[in-house]
């Protein structure tokens, strides 16, 4: 903290700050919260550990009992794998919300809003930071798959990817007004779990949405979860046309960037 108010010292008041100080006081952020990351590697473990044990309890304790549509030939991994996907980033996005109360509380956004900083460097950084986390996640999962049977195509699986960790860095966003909105990360930690659980389990992530009561079919397939699901298990393996979910997805993704991030800026400017 104390080498971050040093460096910025003598930068320009907020009002003066341009595109390019404002970028990178965002990777100023992003290097603190991916080095404190690095200091403490069992929050990168335990957000590990979680969409593993997913994995593996899905695919050898409930994939043999669930009825897949016929094009997977019954390949539950390649059927599970993109959800979990999904699964993993949309609850790691619920960690944005619990650093930025974490901070509040502890007094560390005080010090960055007394530095003349840009006002949406430190949600910039934040979320990146978790974006780049998110990637990680991902990637170690996609490993795990492979080992169990996931069998994507290698061009595809990097557009899957992308969809995915997108929808990831969009939530974020959200999260990061939740945290700012919340009196403690506890509370956050909670609301975070209040509002992913039910999207991301009454969704098409584990199992088809063909198999649900109508109320909350029709629920699940207007879900953004179940659209970005549905996108990266087509891109990854290119089983069946889900060209409207890629399309509904961009959608959702690009429909919640616009909404949270000026609300989250605005958040972040009005805060005592």
């Amino acid at each position: 903290m104390t080498t971050i108010a040093a460096e910025r010292t003598e930068a320009p008041s907020p009002q003066r700050i341009g595109l390019g100080t404002a970028l990178s006081d965002a990777a100023t952020i992003t290097r603190r919260y991916l080095t404190h990351i690095r200091r403490q590697p069992q929050l990168l473990v335990f957000s590990t550990i979680q969409p593993v044990m997913f994995v593996l309890l899905f695919r050898y304790v409930f994939g043999g009992a669930l009825e897949l549509p016929p094009q997977y030939n019954d390949n539950y991994s390649n059927f599970l794998l993109p959800g979990i996907f999904v699964q993993a980033v949309a609850f790691g996005s619920t960690q944005t919300a619990i650093a930025l109360a974490d901070d509040l509380s502890k007094g560390v956004i005080d010090r960055f809003r007394s530095l003349p900083m840009a006002r949406s460097a430190v949600l910039l950084g934040r979320t990146t930071a978790d974006l780049v986390r998110g990637c990680f996640v991902v990637l170690i999962m996609t490993v795990v798959g492979l080992i169990i049977g996931f069998r994507p195509d290698p061009l595809g699986l990097l557009g899957s990817i992308a969809v995915v960790v997108g929808l990831g860095f969009a939530m974020s966003w959200i999260y990061a007004l939740v945290g700012m909105s919340v009196p403690n990360a506890e509370t956050a930690q909670a609301a975070g779990f209040v509002v992913t659980f039910p999207l991301v389990f009454a969704s098409a992530v584990f199992v088809p949405t063909e198999t649900m009561p109508g109320w909350l079919r029709t629920f699940a397939e207007n879900n953004p979860i179940t659209h970005v699901a549905e996108a990266s298990r087509w891109l990854a393996t290119g089983i069946g046309d889900a060209s409207d979910h890629l399309a509904w997805s961009l959608i959702w993704i690009a429909g919640i960037l616009i909404v949270f991030v000026p609300l989250a800026v605005r958040r972040y400017r009005r805060m005592s």
